[in-house]
């Protein structure tokens, strides 16, 4: 094999992929800042412990795991930024109020995601602490619409569902670990069959109540069906109502509902939501609420946050025009080497032609050229 090839689902990424990455980088933190969330950067890599906090098994498999030649213990290579956030807000900021928190970096899985999906995604995401109400999760979903906006993602459309409803449902009932697991996997596949075997013996309003989610999905009809064929149990009946207020803020966008949607149901504690867009093979966003993320860190206090991967965004959209640039002859006169340095303080991309590179074709389109006029130099368009 050759020296220079890469692993699988793992990639260099070339100039004009690599240029749009990094303007939508940009875009997306200063969006983040408009809402007034905070940069942080974490490490790549921590002690093993700290980095799984609150993510359960799945994230313990998509880990890279090493071993620290310093202290001798087990460290890993983070496969998603929102422990590490966690542990920044909790003992490094142990602020007493609402703290927002935004990053953007790279993250390495074990596995891809999907068939043709990167292992190294670079992934943005923000984060709001100390607020425990649905204020907090709608302006983390408003802020990650704006986001996709900024992206000039055209039409998304939010799917909604809430983690407390299914928790509530199997609150009385004592199951095996791998039941559950089961059950779980039943109701986001959606099989009737599989789980009227898995919920066989249950209390009658548990399982009538399990088996009516695989049904609960569409529009907002799927709410007023709720209420009807759900156990009236408060938690439940507080979620439903939290989605409805939600959707009744997202004028203008699409809003679906899957009550059985439970992707991610070890990591979230409430509202949560995914976001689509046309031409997305999946959902674009992911996010919602997660309020054990620091119990850990002895910090447990509410959270909510969304994430996204900025490549798989670039993948979707049109290739961003290039920003024309000033094509320029390369010389050692100081009036030029002054008149290129003037070009470039004002913000103006210049490139300078090598002797013998005069047709060659780069990254940059020059629509204009600095060239010497009665002794001075001007910009005259090509």
């Amino acid at each position: 094999m050759s020296a220079w090839v890469l692993p699988d689902h793992i990639a260099d990424v070339l100039p004009s992929e690599a240029r749009h990455i990094e303007e939508l980088r940009r875009d997306l933190l200063d969006m983040a800042r408009c809402y007034g969330y905070e940069l942080v950067m974490p490490p790549l890599l921590e002690h093993l412990e700290s980095l799984l906090t609150g993510s359960g098994e799945a994230l313990g498999l998509q880990t890279f795991k090493l071993v620290d030649q310093l202290s001798g213990r087990t460290m890993g290579l983070r496969a998603d930024s929102t422990p590490q956030v966690a542990r920044i807000d909790a003992h490094l900021l142990n602020r007493p109020g609402v703290t927002r928190l935004c990053y953007c970096g790279p993250v390495l899985h074990t596995m891809p995601s999907a068939p043709y999906a990167t292992r190294e995604p670079l992934q943005f995401g923000a984060e709001i602490y100390g607020h425990a109400g649905p204020e907090a999760d709608l302006e983390i979903l408003l802020l990650a619409l704006d986001c996709l906006e900024v992206a000039k993602v055209s039409s998304p459309s939010v799917d909604l569902a809430d983690a407390r409803i299914v928790s509530a449902l199997l609150k009385n009932v004592e199951l095996p670990g791998q039941l559950l697991t089961l059950i779980h996997a039943a109701l986001a596949a959606k099989d009737s069959s599989e789980l009227s075997v898995l919920t066989k013996g249950m209390p009658i309003e548990t399982r009538q109540g399990l088996m009516a989610l695989v049904q609960l999905y569409g529009d907002e009809k799927v709410l007023i069906e709720a209420e009807k064929v759900l156990p009236a149990i408060p938690a439940v009946l507080e979620a439903l109502t939290n989605l409805k207020w939600l959707a009744s803020h997202l004028t203008g966008t699409q809003v679906s509902f899957d009550l059985a949607d439970l992707r991610g149901y070890a990591y979230y504690t409430g509202a949560r939501f995914s976001i689509y867009a046309k031409g997305a093979p999946d959902a674009l966003v992911r996010g919602g609420r997660y309020d054990e993320v620091g119990a850990i860190f002895g910090r447990n206090r509410p959270a909510a946050g969304f994430s996204l991967d900025v490549k798989a965004l670039v993948s979707v959209l049109a290739p961003r025009p290039l920003r024309a640039a000033v094509r320029a002859p390369w010389r050692e006169a100081v009036d030029l080497r002054g008149a290129i340095a003037a070009l470039r303080a004002r913000g103006e991309t210049v490139v300078c032609v090598l002797p013998g590179h005069e047709s060659e074709v780069d990254e940059f389109h020059c629509d204009r050229e600095l060239i010497q006029v009665a002794g001075q130099w001007v910009v005259k368009a090509i």
